[in-house]
């Protein structure tokens, strides 16, 4: 995209590396990506996968749990139900202590 920067999320994958870029991209290609890049990666122990899948879980029900006539408007109402909740700043309120941890992986 024509941005100035593109801030990443990315896990601990042993392919989410810069380096990975050289393998897609020409070098020079991949340098002037990596030099627009902000890279952050969740930590190890996290369990961030969760809080996306909530994300994702609450689109899915508000957003495309109604019919939408065709593929050319999913855009729209995606975006029409982004905005109101960006600007509500709406979250997920989750919640895994170690105690649960411990339960759940006995």
């Amino acid at each position: 995209p024509d941005v100035e920067k593109v801030i990443l999320v990315w896990d601990n994958l042993n392919t989410h590396v810069p380096a990975s870029l050289y393998k897609a991209f020409e070098p020079a290609e991949a340098r002037r990506l990596l030099e627009r890049l902000e890279i952050h990666y969740t930590p190890k122990h996290g369990s961030w996968v969760n809080i996306a899948e909530i994300e994702l879980s609450v689109f899915t029900k508000q957003c495309l749990g109604r019919p939408i006539p065709n593929i050319e408007m999913l855009p729209g109402q995606a975006k029409a139900w982004e905005n109101p909740r960006n600007a509500a700043q709406s979250g997920v309120n989750w919640h895994f202590t170690t105690d649960d941890a411990r339960t759940k992986l006995k």
